[in-house]
């Protein structure tokens, strides 16, 4: 009597069972879906400030602008929403319209590069401190909507205004305790004691 060895016949219920649990994806908590996507927007913001020190005008702005509806892309993938790039593109339109003075300041550093010399090395400090800071907030404020149920359908930035204006005052104190460029440093003949 020939038996079938067992070592063989555990191998493929092993393999089936593995093949099973790796179809069937592990549902992410609320919490592991922020952490992730707060990680994301993180790195998302370092390559935003990386793409500001582009020396050409308009291009860093437009990598800048790329890198952030792919950012969008990304956090919506985490949160399961369906995404759509021309939703996604007006999105970010809009919401960086509710941030006109960041923007504004964002255009005006890359259009600095343009004067030769001095306005490259200014804008060599300033766009990726700007680019950064604005990628962190936008992604930010995607994050807190998408948590809180929402899709990029009914997505209002002028709702995240006060929320994107806390996060740029964040993300200020954050690059001022680490001694980035844009720490505000006080001038002793200018202070009082």
């Amino acid at each position: 009597m020939a038996q079938k060895p067992t070592a063989s016949a555990s191998v493929e219920v092993e393999e089936a069972v593995v093949a099973t649990s790796a179809s069937q994806p592990v549902e992410k908590t609320p919490e592991d879906r922020e952490e992730e996507a707060s990680k994301l927007v993180n790195r998302f913001a370092v390559w935003s400030g990386v793409a500001g020190l582009i020396p050409v005008p308009v291009v860093d702005t437009v990598a800048v602008g790329g890198l952030q509806l792919q950012m969008v892309r990304r956090i919506s993938q985490i949160f399961d929403v369906p995404f759509s790039e021309n939703s996604g593109k007006a999105l970010i339109a809009s919401l960086v319209g509710a941030m006109v003075p960041a923007t504004s300041s964002i255009g005006a550093a890359s259009m600095l590069k343009m004067v030769p010399v001095v306005g490259t090395l200014t804008s060599a400090f300033v766009m990726p401190v700007l680019s950064a800071g604005a990628t962190y907030s936008i992604g930010k404020a995607f994050i807190q909507h998408f948590a809180s149920g929402g899709t990029l359908l009914d997505f209002n930035p002028p709702d995240y205004r006060e929320f994107v204006k806390a996060q740029k005052e964040m993300w200020e104190s954050r690059s001022a305790r680490s001694g980035g460029p844009s720490s505000k440093t006080t001038d002793p003949a200018t202070t009082n004691s």
